[in-house]
């Protein structure tokens, strides 16, 4: 089984060629960094242009590297959604001309379920397990039942994890992406300097809220006169410790839940962009070890967004016999749960 992977959600182009021993044949990223950072944050026109520019380059070049052709695929997945739209059409395309050209089943996935399903092919995690899942337009505490089959804990009432890293790095002046850049700032940082709330700490339920978290850093930032690099890493480390304690409190009262409705699940898995941190990684290690569960986070390549991710979910699909019609449409929002009911808030994520 060889399953042709497409990333095209929103700044990395991406293809990869997975087989169905979860054995990485080949892949290829691009990168949109760079083009972006002179706006301080992705702009969707720009970065579905680059899709559209480098992709056919990177799928021949994941192709030639994992030396097959295109008769040997089994399926071509792709991102169909979430995303920004420009590029899920991009990629949704690109996958749907292959299929139909060279007469191999098409698979649409769920860009969310990509992650989800990450730490099966890296960790061979069993069914069920419960996932954070931090990232740039995301964040989410659900349990991972199967595949295709999840259900929503908690999720962002206003801004999602990687948001508000980005926002936040903006705003004392340390740019774009946000992530890395606080993480490095904080690392000589004073992170009791300044006082920062710890939203939703103690209080019931699973949801997150970051939006009066980032007004508070904001605030602390205009008292100052002007933010000097001390200034910097101290409001840096300050942001990152309180977001950090925040989420922790929210997944120990998801693990709550998980284990007394799933007895034989055993494992956190955290994935996205954001579970790339490293105080994030060691605060969840220690919430599982506490509450009896192993934790699970990809390597770091594999918490960003990738093309491997997308292959892997292709093949879980396609191992069950699911596979999509070319009538399938591209989806700016597609929920992992839709029957959650809805959270409220300001900007609330999908």
């Amino acid at each position: 089984m060889l399953v042709l992977g497409i990333e095209t959600s929103c700044d990395e182009t991406a293809a990869a060629v997975v087989d169905g021993e979860g054995n990485v044949r080949a892949q290829a990223v691009l990168s949109q960094i760079e083009d972006h950072k002179p706006y301080g944050g992705i702009v969707p026109e720009i970065a579905a242009r680059a899709h559209l520019s480098h992709l056919d380059r990177l799928i021949a070049k994941a192709m030639s590297d994992a030396k097959v052709r295109f008769e040997d695929l089994s399926a071509v997945a792709a991102t169909a959604g979430p995303g920004l739209i420009g590029g899920v059409i991009v990629g949704v395309m690109t996958a749907k001309a292959i299929s139909m050209v060279r007469g191999i089943p098409f698979i649409a996935v769920n860009h969310l379920e990509g992650h989800a399903l990450t730490a099966r092919f890296t960790d061979g995690v069993q069914f069920p397990y419960l996932l954070l899942l931090v990232s740039g337009g995301h964040c989410q505490i659900l349990v991972v039942e199967g595949v295709g089959r999840f259900r929503r804990l908690g999720t962002t009432m206003d801004d999602a994890a990687g948001e508000a890293f980005d926002k936040v790095a903006k705003l004392i002046g340390l740019g774009y992406p946000g992530g890395p850049a606080i993480e490095r700032a904080a690392r000589d940082g004073d992170p009791a300097r300044f006082t920062f709330p710890r939203p939703l700490k103690g209080r019931p339920g699973c949801d997150f809220s970051f939006s009066g978290l980032k007004t508070a850093v904001r605030l602390a930032a205009e008292a100052l006169p002007a933010i000097s690099e001390k200034d910097a890493a101290d409001l840096a480390a300050g942001f990152q410790t309180a977001l950090v304690e925040s989420t922790a409190d929210r997944v120990a009262r998801a693990i709550a839940v998980f284990r007394a409705d799933y007895p034989t699940g055993d494992t956190l898995v955290a994935s996205g962009g954001v579970a790339a941190n490293t105080a994030l990684r060691e605060a969840l290690t220690t919430v599982s070890r506490k509450n009896g569960l192993r934790f699970v986070a990809p390597p770091v390549a594999l918490c960003t967004d990738n093309a491997v991710m997308i292959a892997w979910a292709g093949v879980e699909r396609l191992k069950l016999g699911w596979v999509d019609g070319l009538d399938i449409k591209p989806r700016p929002r597609w929920p992992l749960d839709p029957g959650a009911a809805p959270v409220r808030g300001a900007g609330v994520k999908a």
